[in-house]
């Protein structure tokens, strides 16, 4: 009994497979880049130290720590003029510091280094939320792309710092590994701003 050889029809069938899978592979790594950001966004609040290296010092905001009050307004046993002298001096230090910090801090140190990871966590949570819709995974996955370029300079400022003189041997590893990271991540969320191209039929008439 003889059976048909692959004709019309069956190549048909293999031609339309692609176009079958290639909108379900999209959204397959679409979720995949939704639920990475999902857990990336939820460590930011649960582990804030595990990011503190890679925000960068310049864009950090330095808070006058709350409360400060002069060392010498504690001393006691001295005299009363000595003690107002003393105290009104470290007063004085202590201002002319915070001025000349104030002065010098970086024009983009707009928030804290605890704020900004705070706010890159809920930008990862949006993006999560965005790249799993079809209407607005393009536009996500645009803003994605530039997020995780703009975190290479985090990246690379941690990387120099851990070879600096407060550099450790294990911050020398974890952030060798983690700023190539960058490259992959980059390039996944920029392919995912390109729609699953729609089958087209090859070698037809027309």
């Amino acid at each position: 009994m003889s059976f048909p050889r692959s004709g019309p029809a069956t190549k048909g069938l293999s031609a339309l497979s692609p176009c079958i899978h290639a909108p379900a592979l999209q959204h397959l790594s679409a979720a995949a880049m939704g639920a990475l950001l999902l857990a990336s966004a939820g460590k930011h609040f649960r582990d804030p130290a595990f990011y503190r290296d890679v925000v960068p010092e310049y864009l950090c905001r330095q808070d006058q720590a709350p409360g400060a009050t002069p060392s010498g307004a504690t001393q006691e046993g001295t005299a009363e003029n000595s003690a107002s002298q003393n105290s009104a001096t470290q007063s004085s230090a202590t201002q002319s510091r915070t001025t000349t910090g104030a002065a010098t801090q970086h024009p983009w140190a707009v928030l804290s280094r605890d704020e900004w990871i705070a706010v890159s966590g809920l930008l990862e949570l949006a993006a999560a939320v965005g790249i799993l819709l079809p209407p607005t995974r393009k536009l996500t996955a645009t803003a994605i792309t530039a997020m995780f370029t703009a975190f290479l300079a985090g990246h690379v400022d941690a990387l120099v710092g851990a070879y600096g003189p407060e550099g450790t041997p294990r911050r020398r590893k974890i952030h060798a590994v983690r700023l190539p990271l960058q490259a992959p991540l980059i390039l996944w969320a920029w392919s995912l701003r390109h729609p699953a191209a729609a089958g087209r039929k090859h070698g037809g008439r027309g």
